[in-house]
């Protein structure tokens, strides 16, 4: 997320999240997160690009902290939600197209570890909107962009849990619905 609150420009784009340079500190810490996880949820649109890009970083020749998180996000069940599409071409992932509330909350009551979602925004939006969404993780980063889209639709109160700062300005705070 900017530092003004967005999570995409306007049409989704988002060249503006490596703009303050890669952090090991900050990866090794989201893979520390992802590894209590062993579901992915994922909106439609960021599915394909998302899931595709770490599992690039999965198989790359050298060993960091990238390549780390993409081999846990291989790794993982993904489940890409979705109201037009019945199918994916993403390796490893479900699609679900039914009641979004019924079908996370059903996810919610397997066994297992805890689930951990990469947007979309339109997905995110809906579940903090429905009130599922249990821990807050949000990455800010240290820049602006003006204009854009934003996960928040209502007023959500949130109360701090802690905060994280890494070298190159991020900062990774963890909220709880207050």
């Amino acid at each position: 997320m900017t530092i003004d609150g967005f999570v995409s420009r306007p049409n989704g784009e988002n060249d503006w999240v490596f703009v303050s340079g890669p952090d090991e500190a900050g990866f090794q810490k989201l893979i520390d997160l992802a590894d209590t996880c062993d579901t992915l949820l994922l909106g439609r649109k960021m599915a394909p690009v998302f899931i595709g890009h770490w599992q690039n970083m999965a198989g790359s020749p050298t060993d960091n902290p990238q390549k780390t998180f993409g081999q846990v996000i291989s790794n993982m069940r993904k489940i890409i939600f979705s109201r037009t599409e019945t199918t994916s071409s993403v390796a490893n992932a479900e699609v679900e197209n039914g009641d979004l509330a019924a079908a996370v909350q059903a996810l919610k009551n397997e066994s297992g570890k805890d689930l951990i979602i990469y947007g979309g925004g339109e997905l995110v939006s809906s579940l903090i909107s429905l009130n599922l969404i249990d821990e807050y993780y949000i990455i800010v980063n240290p820049v602006a962009i003006a204009e854009g889209l934003t996960i928040f639709k209502e007023q959500k109160v949130l109360k701090l849990e802690s905060s994280v700062t890494f070298k190159n300005g991020k900062v990774l705070n963890k909220y709880l619905p207050a």
